[in-house]
């Protein structure tokens, strides 16, 4: 028996496709909605591809993308669509903030996206259609607004997507909330697939949320074209020229800067131009993180079902912006509270902390005091040190200390080699206006980062130098004291400090006027000096959040998980070792102008015990 053509067409198994791979088949963009018209490419954006085809994991239900703008977010919810269409027949309901929303994206996104589609044309029944019921053959596409709760609670669906929470109401009327009212819609369908996307805004959002609750969290790994190592796209290792820090003015600096930056390798600090970043792209894999404190890191997936997984990005990847516009972007809003927070949220796709106690740089850059940079101030009487380790340099503040626990900012900056530290903190002496000499009286240096070299360090300096860690829990006193169990290192000593409790006393003391007893100042100079000090210091702000119990907790966080609070933490190892020399108990001499240091007996200013 012979068969017709159109008979064996309709005997004919569906094609076994991915999303991404029927996107890249049947998808066209039109002028009206896109900037680069005609046939989808998915290696345009590869960081969608594993966005879409989680669809056809059938182990996933939930899909959260944390999201800023520019990246393609809208054409990964309308490729979905798209798929169920024609490969995978099932009623869908698309969730958006308003209903005036859900006409517009109807009208002018998905009714084109229909028709530029022959595979979607032929099942779309247009008679039957409305602007917010999309009927095809054994399927519909309902469009809802979240602040309409009769919608939201009448569709039985197996597939949802919700765009752009973090702008839905609070409550539908006095319904529960929108995603509560709508994921109930979908409880019955035991293949049911549940989309979230959106720019969050602040912690508490929905998007954050959500993506927090998430089994896996992933991000965007790229390889350096230099080295070959994988890394996120970072803020902070977008560099240009420290002359265009010199630049008064904030405008012309970020012309220069988007014309001129670069991106680094954080491994082998290799400039990376932007003619790589699509063979970057290209090359990249989602890997599994975890968040904490503000910050995030690698993490291995645990064994078991994955039922949601949620994914992060930032505009850095996209191929559309530039690194120059991001630096510029962020140099034109990061003095401005309300453009900052946009930054974060659309450029960054990170929440903006906003219920907060926080350090302002405008206010660090105001506790100016008489001493030029590298002096001591007359009323001082000891000098402290902190210093942060990284990878390849250090981080290091010197730091000047009076009656009333007053203090100035007498140094601050960079090295790249354990003997140029070993200059700053051990042998360079610091003068005053009366050519009285200082030297560092103690430091602690950060040891949660290359242990053993630094506690080689502080070993060959151990009447001035002390290793130290910054405590990750809640501690009762401003610092402990315990021996490390180590070999080779008997008798040494860590110091666990109170960071909580220092970036308390610094914000505190900041709330005093500049040269007052007790203030917190830095050394008078010119703010391009003090910018980059001021910055680091203002990296990070106290957020309140409930614990597993429910109950309110305090604790400091970097405003972005880009912010670079290298500083803060040296300023917070320099009043640590203050509080352990003594600093509340000194009281200056009404004969004397400061303390000549090095006093004859070292051990008067720290504790009396002997290491070796």
């Amino acid at each position: 028996m012979k068969w017709l053509p159109k008979e064996q067409q309709a005997w004919k198994p569906p094609e076994r496709l991915t999303v991404s791979e029927w996107a890249d088949k049947n998808r066209i963009l039109d002028s009206k909605s896109s900037s680069q018209p005609g046939k989808w490419k998915t290696d345009n954006t590869p960081y969608l591809r594993e966005i879409m085809d989680t669809y056809n994991d059938p182990f996933v239900e939930e899909v959260v993308f944390c999201k800023p703008t520019q990246v393609g977010g809208t054409e990964t919810g309308h490729n979905i669509l798209g798929y169920i269409v024609d490969q995978d027949p099932s009623s869908i309901l698309v969730v958006y903030p308003t209903e005036k929303l859900a006409e517009f994206t109807s009208e002018n996104r998905i009714q084109p996206m229909l028709r530029l589609s022959s595979k979607l044309l032929e099942r779309w029944n247009q008679t039957k259609s409305q602007r917010l019921e999309l009927q095809f053959n054994s399927m519909y596409i309902g469009l809802v607004g979240a602040n309409s709760p009769a919608n939201l609670a009448s569709r039985p669906v197996g597939k949802i997507i919700f765009d752009e929470t973090d702008k839905y109401p609070q409550s539908s009327g006095k319904e529960a909330d929108p995603i509560s009212l709508g994921t109930e819609r979908a409880k019955t369908f035991r293949d049911r697939k549940i989309y979230k996307w959106s720019t969050p805004t602040t912690e508490n959002g929905q998007i954050w949320q959500s993506l927090l609750a998430c089994d896996v969290i992933k991000q965007y790994f790229v390889p350096c074209p230099h080295c070959g190592e994988y890394q996120t796209l970072k803020l902070n290792q977008i560099k240009w020229s420290e002359d265009l820090n010199k630049l008064i003015d904030e405008n012309e600096k970020a012309r220069r800067v988007l014309e001129t930056a670069w991106y680094e390798c954080e491994f082998c600090n290799t400039m990376i131009d932007d003619k790589y970043r699509m063979g970057m792209l290209r090359a990249g894999k989602w890997q599994p993180v975890t968040y904490a404190d503000g910050k995030w890191a690698e993490a291995v997936v645990a064994q078991g079902r994955i039922r949601k997984i949620g994914y992060h990005l930032n505009t850095i990847y996209s191929p559309w912006v530039s690194f120059g516009q991001v630096a510029a972007e962020f140099i034109k809003s990061k003095d401005y509270p309300e453009k900052l927070q946009n930054f974060i949220n659309s450029w960054l796709g990170e929440p903006w902390r906003d219920k907060s106690n926080h350090f302002k740089s405008d206010i660090v850059l105001t506790k100016q005091g008489v001493n030029p940079r590298g002096i001591v101030p007359e009323d001082a009487m000891l000098l402290t040190a902190g210093v942060d380790i990284q990878l390849d340099h250090f981080w290091y503040e010197i730091r000047a200390w009076g009656e009333k626990v007053t203090s100035w900012l007498v140094d601050y900056g960079r090295c790249e080699t354990w003997e140029e530290l070993e200059e700053i903190l051990v042998y360079r002496q610091y003068q005053n206006v009366d050519n009285q000499d200082f030297v560092v009286n103690l430091a602690l240096i950060d040891s949660g980062f290359r242990t053993d070299e630094v506690y080689d360090f502080c070993a060959m300096n151990p009447h001035i130098c002390l290793p130290s860690k910054g405590s990750s829990k809640i501690m009762n006193t401003l610092y402990t004291v315990s021996k490390i169990d180590k070999s080779g290192y008997e008798g040494l000593k860590l110091y666990m400090v109170n960071t909580s409790y220092f970036k308390d006393f610094i914000l505190g003391r900041l709330q005093k006027n500049a040269n007052d007893k007790g203030s917190w100042n830095v050394f008078n100079g010119a703010q391009v000096e003090l910018r980059q000090y001021a910055e680091h210091i203002c990296s990070e702000q106290k957020v309140t959040f409930k614990d597993k119990k429910g109950r309110e907790q305090k604790e400091w966080r970097p405003v972005s998980s880009h912010a670079q609070n290298h500083l803060l933490d040296c300023a917070v190892y320099s009043a640590c070792a203050a509080e352990i020399l003594g600093v509340r108990y000194l009281k200056k001499s009404s004969t004397e102008t400061g303390i000549k240091v090095k006093p004859e007996n070292s051990s008067a200013w720290i504790p009396q015990k002997r290491w070796f």
